[in-house]
């Protein structure tokens, strides 16, 4: 199992920046909510937390406080790009030095956090805004994942 000191101090801040970033991509692709967006960011941990042992890198990462450097992305359209190339060399480095398994397990969690974000406040009458899609789609094809439709 791959666990986190597999990495070096470097991949590991990427690799646990990047759910979180995932997740201020999306909360940013809309304006309101940001309260129950970020609770739902917060949740997706705990609610990792509670799958425990499933894989040592989640419980590594999932067993941390989300980190989010507000200081690290100076406008929206900067955390959209500085984002998308977190998050994406972040599934690389896992790629690297994970089994195959515990790469896909590290993508899905992004995403569900990305997407749990995305659920949690209702814009313009819709679960999911098309900018929250627009974003969703974005942080998965970053990770090398096929985009929802």
């Amino acid at each position: 199992m791959t666990a986190r000191s597999d990495f070096d101090d470097q991949e590991w801040e990427q690799i646990s920046e990047a759910p979180v970033t995932a997740g201020m991509i999306v909360l940013t692709a809309e304006h309101g909510g940001s309260f129950r967006e970020t609770l739902a960011l917060s949740r997706a941990y705990v609610d990792a937390r509670k799958e425990h042992g499933q894989s040592e890198l989640l419980d590594d990462i999932a067993g941390g406080k989300p980190k989010f450097d507000r200081h690290k992305f100076h406008s929206e359209q900067e955390l959209r790009d500085g984002g998308l190339k977190l998050v994406s060399d972040a599934a690389a480095t896992v790629d690297r030095k994970a089994t195959p398994e515990e790469a896909a397990a590290y993508r899905n969690f992004v995403i569900q956090v990305a997407q749990r974000v995305a659920e949690a406040h209702k814009e313009h009458g819709q679960q999911i805004s098309p900018g929250e899609q627009a974003a969703l789609d974005e942080v998965r094809k970053s990770l090398g994942a096929a985009a929802a439709s």
